[in-house]
């Protein structure tokens, strides 16, 4: 318990946290509780820092306590928001929540022995509280001048389109959940992103108020790439932690392609390594940083933690496929999925009957080339592969035999010049 804090330190995961804070925690055992949106059914890697936050607590002796805001979700917190959030049905709330409970049970341990962590829905007292007792027991505390000062609040009324009441009173209502935990659980720490050190303090603020306590903060930066982007943004939009909407091999792509600038604080943030072999993997990465092995090593942490070492085993495979590696035992998906940003082409299954169809005509039909006169001489440089083998012979013909699953060849000129042909 005396490490927790200044594990937290080492790793860059403290922005701002209450004076006493490191004193409270080496002195208790302490609860602590982070609040999860359900606005979708599965959260993202923006998630990630928080869970790691409460995975380092719980390793150190503390207890966790994960909200699924079921209730919250019913309003929408403006925090970093440029306008109001699309509320969610009752319905959709309760399958958002159920996705995020299983992608939390695979970082935290609710049945631990001594200090089991717990998730909780803070629907189960905000639908029940009536809004005049709302307002007599909780609104009473609030001062309108310091909720007009907040940034989320501030920074909304200076837009067109305002704010509603609606999102006004979201920040009672997160004072209200710490409140009620510190009642239920004894909880005396929140933590969460810096854009919610001003909620978070309102909560303190309300349990000092009505219950004679103190309470604690600890909060963590929030994340931008070297290149000055959102964390977890891509091209390719976002990527989740469930393995329907972002794949294992998509997931382990994220993070083995990291900046260079950026992939020592992310071992920090994102994987349980020591201090010692994160400081061994950044003299690795100045003295040979063409091996990548720091890349490696964190796409390999993380994807295991939430995907299981089968999946990081198949996303390694699938790395290596793009790479030129043979392609055998992989599945429609997958295949799919490793090619998915390659030019395509759809032949019809007739030309691959009978004696098959000239490799010279697929590559022009694939534009692989412009013209037979240079698919041939490509053949002959040795720069074309079907299915990632040198072709060598410029009169071959591709078989339907040739196409996995019977629907799809994969053609390469040179190195990583993919194209895939998918037969119809």
């Amino acid at each position: 318990m005396n490490n927790f804090y200044k594990e937290l330190q080492w790793r860059g995961f403290i922005h701002t946290s209450t004076p006493d804070v490191e004193k409270h925690l080496s002195e208790n055992q302490v609860t602590a509780y982070i609040g999860f949106d359900p606005t979708a059914p599965s959260l993202h890697v923006g998630s990630l820092l928080p869970i790691m936050g409460l995975v380092h607590l719980q390793r150190a002796g503390h207890i966790p306590i994960a909200i699924a805001g079921g209730g919250t979700g019913m309003v929408g917190d403006p925090s970093g928001k440029s306008q109001e959030r699309k509320l969610l049905s009752l319905e959709d709330l309760a399958f958002n929540l159920e996705g995020i409970k299983k992608q939390l049970a695979k970082f935290l341990d609710f049945n631990a022995k001594n200090n089991p962590a717990k998730l909780v829905n803070n629907a189960d007292w905000l639908t029940k509280l009536s809004m005049m007792e709302f307002l007599r027991d909780v609104g009473k505390y609030f001062s309108i001048n310091e909720m007009l000062a907040k940034d989320s609040v501030k920074s909304r009324l200076e837009k067109e389109q305002g704010m509603s009441f609606t999102e006004f009173t979201y920040s009672l209502l997160q004072s209200y959940d710490y409140l009620k935990l510190f009642d239920l659980y004894k909880c005396t720490l929140q933590m969460g992103g810096s854009d919610q050190w001003g909620n978070i303090t309102s909560g303190i603020d309300l349990i000092r108020r009505l219950r004679s306590a103190d309470a604690h903060a600890i909060v963590y930066p929030l994340i931008t790439t070297s290149g000055g982007v959102k964390f977890g943004k891509t091209e390719a939009g976002t990527i989740w932690l469930d393995a329907e909407r972002t794949s294992p091999y998509r997931f382990y792509q994220f993070w083995i392609t990291t900046d260079d600038r950026d992939v020592v604080q992310y071992l920090k943030f994102f994987t349980l390594l020591s201090q010692e072999k994160i400081l061994q993997l950044e003299e690795m990465m100045k003295a040979a940083p063409e091996k990548r092995e720091a890349h490696r090593t964190l796409a390999q942490e993380v994807t295991k933690m939430l995907h299981g070492e089968p999946a990081l085993v198949q996303a390694e495979k699938a790395t290596k496929i793009f790479f030129g590696g043979e392609i055998a035992d992989v599945s429609e998906k997958e295949l799919l999925d490793i090619f998915s940003d390659v030019p395509s082409v759809e032949i019809g299954k007739n030309q691959f009957e009978g004696d098959g169809m000239p490799l010279i005509d697929l590559m022009v039909a694939a534009t692989v080339v412009k013209s037979k006169g240079e698919a041939r001489r490509a053949v002959q440089g040795g720069g074309i592969y079907l299915n990632n083998n040198r072709v060598s012979e410029v009169e071959k013909k591709v078989l339907i035999t040739d196409a996995f699953h019977g629907k799809f060849i994969v053609l390469r000129k040179g190195g990583k010049n993919y194209f895939l042909v998918k037969i119809i």
